[in-house]
């Protein structure tokens, strides 16, 4: 789950992670009277949306007074912001941040992810700061310095110093900063984070090392433990389908192709997807119902897909494990005569039941195309759908 940067330094603030006065703003007018409150000569102005790449798109702007603060979130309040993260259709923005000016001196990046090939945090810093990490691991991977956190003692003083010499944080304000990476490191493991990316880093002219932007995503299995976090979410930036998704227990994702595919398991999933592609097909989305779907988890899947106006058939493939063939097959009919389908439909069965699942399809009286392996299902949909 991702939250906003406003809500990102409000909880970073918790942990004594120095970041700049600021305050929301939701209409023109509040973006006026947040600057009078916070009261500096500079303003910096900030669209709200969960994507990177605003700056360079118009979506931060700096105010040396209050008519321009007025001018600046007029402009940004409701233009749809077009980055290298939202895609081309872009986010439209309805929240800004209104923040204090910052002297700032020099630009770091420091960010915390999970390492899968250690299965650890690593704390991750470069003084290439200001610029996106993948291009400085790109061109100069050198100036990325890593620590890998041992998760039975947590990150250890040395570590964050080792690192702050490493990235020529100024000698005078090394405590600072690892007393930021210390308070960043707790905010991380506390509240079930999947990254905290803090890019700028910056020294100011008046020696304080802050955040001046702040990224963090959290691990979506872990909200029902973390309320404060689940109270940031802004279902305004999620896909309503994806919201609808979740409701069920089903892990759905929007994509750009016709084809609908609804398949039990992430990696049979993937593998449908990568199978429907090397067919010259295009799938509509990642959708698995998981091991334990039952008739009803289908038939929501069914309309879940069928949201989705560039639809044009839906591929069926489930491999009956724990989840049986037979209650599959039921689901698929039930969910086929619910929603009135007048889509090309194929399925595909295989496992636990599947020859009593595949006489329910048969016996339906519905046009169900049926397949005899993923290829062979791969095939007729993207043949029917063309």
């Amino acid at each position: 789950m991702n939250i906003h940067e406003y809500q990102g330094k409000e909880l970073l603030r918790q942990y004594g992670v120095a970041v700049p006065n600021g305050k929301v703003a939701f209409s023109v007018d509040e973006a006026v009277e947040a600057a009078k409150e916070l009261g500096t000569q500079v303003n910096v102005v900030k669209a709200q949306i969960h994507a990177g790449g605003r700056g360079k798109a118009g979506g931060v702007k700096v105010a040396k007074n209050l008519d321009e603060v007025r001018t600046y979130a007029n402009e940004i309040l409701g233009k749809t912001l077009v980055t290298h993260q939202t895609g081309p259709e872009g986010k439209e923005v309805k929240r800004l941040l209104i923040e204090e000016g910052c002297d700032i001196k020099k630009e770091y990046y420091v960010g915390l992810v999970l390492d899968r090939a250690t299965s650890r945090i690593v704390l991750m810093a470069s003084e290439e700061g200001g610029t996106e990490i993948e291009e400085v691991a790109e061109a100069t991977p050198e100036k990325i310095f890593k620590e890998i956190i041992d998760p039975a003692v947590g990150l250890q003083g040395y570590q964050a110093r080792r690192i702050a010499f490493n990235i020529n944080i100024p000698k005078e304000l090394v405590g600072q900063a690892v007393k930021f990476m210390m308070g960043l490191y707790k905010a991380f493991v506390d509240n079930d984070a999947s990254i905290a990316e803090i890019n700028p880093l910056v020294t100011t002219g008046d020696g304080k090392v802050m955040a001046l932007d702040a990224k963090l995503n959290f691990d979506s299995n872990a909200l029902y433990r973390q309320k404060e976090v689940l109270a940031f979410r802004d279902l305004e930036e999620e896909d309503e389908k994806e919201i609808e998704a979740s409701k069920y227990d089903l892990s759905y994702i929007a994509l750009d192709g016709n084809i609908g595919c609804m398949v039990n398991g992430a990696g049979l999933a993937m593998a449908t997807m990568d199978i429907i592609k090397h067919y010259n097909g295009d799938p509509a989305n990642f959708l698995d119902v998981g091991g334990g779907a039952t008739a009803e988890k289908v038939t929501e899947a069914f309309k879940i897909i069928l949201s989705d106006d560039k639809v044009k058939g839906i591929f069926v493939n489930i491999f009956g494990g724990i989840m049986k063939c037979d209650i599959i097959a039921e689901g698929v009919v039930a969910a086929t005569k619910q929603v009135g389908l007048e889509i090309p439909l194929v399925v595909r069965l295989e496992g636990t039941n599947v020859d009593l699942g595949k006489k329910i399809l048969s016996e339906s009286g519905l046009n169900i195309t049926a397949a005899d392996s993923m290829a062979d299902g791969a095939q007729k949909i993207v043949s029917l759908v063309k």
